[in-house]
């Protein structure tokens, strides 16, 4: 492909969509498309390796996959998926017979480590399990201090089960990581996982007795600002948030815009201290005034600002937890896809919108591989 050429990476209810354009973000070309009738619930480039992709393929009768493309989505191939890990300890709810295996159900996130470790993969699944591949997925580790944690009978599932869906690796320290669990919380580790800590102080639970308990929480996504690995924007079941201090705290920002449910977040490397938001009404989980909205957050005026004219896209839209993702150039680019199959893309950080003409199964997740990729 040309120079400065622009992916976007589409998991959907029914396979995996690869979208390619130019760098001004202008002209689209729905590219190669793959595991038809399959579950896709993320779809990632690897920037350290250009022209790998990941895929986390679920399929209702086979079971999930972590499947690799060595070719811009050109062809895959499954790698090896982890089995599930033995229960060590009694720590499981109900649980009276250690050693027996934990299924995975889904995966649902797939993590490139950091540059450093250009072997490494995180993968995120179902029931609340991490686990690491040193060799590109040839083999898995689980990561015990979490798929043991000694408070892991008091966690619940979230409506969409209990995925581990959010992995960030620190840029400076490979060491320090944060994960996201539904309905349980984000932690943070600062010795590669052998530890965690909860990290949930100030984010409150409106489903559960006390106001802010230190797990518990529902988090539906959370991202960093990429000028500031110390500041994070958390989009949670009781409201929008940020941290700046590694997610020791979190203050609330979303109150100004009323309901500020939702499921996605994401902020660009290109505008440091912005993060977009799609806001969806906490009953009905679309859009609550009959539209298609983005929210901007400027953490350094503390203000918001809606970006799409209003009724301009008319209608009630889902977005799910990884449905939005922002590109590095600038200006951003902004594309946020929708569970009726829309595709929704900015070229210029949210002055102007356009809806691709093309009709994709429900979407779960979307991400870019950027030109600097490759």
């Amino acid at each position: 492909m040309a120079k400065g050429t622009v992916r976007i990476l589409v998991g959907t209810r029914k396979g995996t969509y690869v979208v390619v354009g130019d760098a001004q973000r202008k002209r689209w070309k729905i590219g190669p498309a793959a595991h038809e009738g399959n579950e896709v619930y993320h779809v990632v480039a690897d920037p350290r390796h250009p022209g790998v992709l990941y895929a986390a393929v679920n399929n209702t009768f086979w079971g999930p996959e972590v499947q690799r493309s060595r070719n811009w989505g050109r062809t895959w191939q499954e790698v090896t998926t982890p089995l599930a890990p033995p229960r060590k300890t009694r720590k499981w709810e109900g649980d009276k017979e250690p050693g027996k295996t934990i299924p995975v159900a889904n995966l649902w996130h797939i993590e490139p480590g950091h540059p450093s470790e250009p072997n490494t993969i995180y993968l995120g699944a179902d029931p609340h399990l991490l686990f690491r591949s040193p060799d590109l997925g040839k083999t898995w580790e689980p990561i015990d201090a979490i798929n043991e944690h000694p408070d892991r009978a008091k966690w619940s599932p979230g409506a969409g089960g209990a995925c581990l869906h959010t992995i960030l690796i620190d840029p400076r320290d490979a060491r320090r990581m944060y994960i996201g669990l539904s309905a349980v919380g984000t932690f943070r580790t600062e010795d590669g996982g052998a530890s965690w800590k909860p990290t949930n102080k100030g984010v409150r639970t409106p489903f559960l007795p006390g106001p802010t308990p230190e797990t518990g929480q529902c988090v539906h996504h959370v991202t960093a600002d990429a000028a500031d690995p110390d500041t994070f924007y958390r989009q949670d079941h009781g409201g929008m948030y940020v941290s700046h201090d590694r997610m020791d705290h979190w203050t609330r920002i979303g109150k100004p815009l009323g309901d500020d449910f939702g499921f996605c977040v994401s902020s660009p490397a290109s505008d440091p201290g912005t993060a977009y938001f799609v806001r969806l009404s906490g009953m009905a989980r679309v859009t609550p005034e009959g539209y298609f909205q983005v929210e901007q957050w400027n953490d350094r005026t503390r203000s918001w600002r809606r970006l799409v004219r209003p009724r301009a896209f008319p209608g009630h839209y889902g977005v799910q937890r990884e449905g939005i993702a922002t590109d590095n150039l600038r200006p951003a680019g902004i594309y946020v896809g929708t569970t009726t199959g829309q595709l929704f893309v900015s070229p210029n950080a949210g002055k102007s919108w356009q809806l691709l003409p093309y009709q994709f199964p429900g979407i779960h997740s979307v991400s870019v591989a950027n030109p600097a990729a490759e």
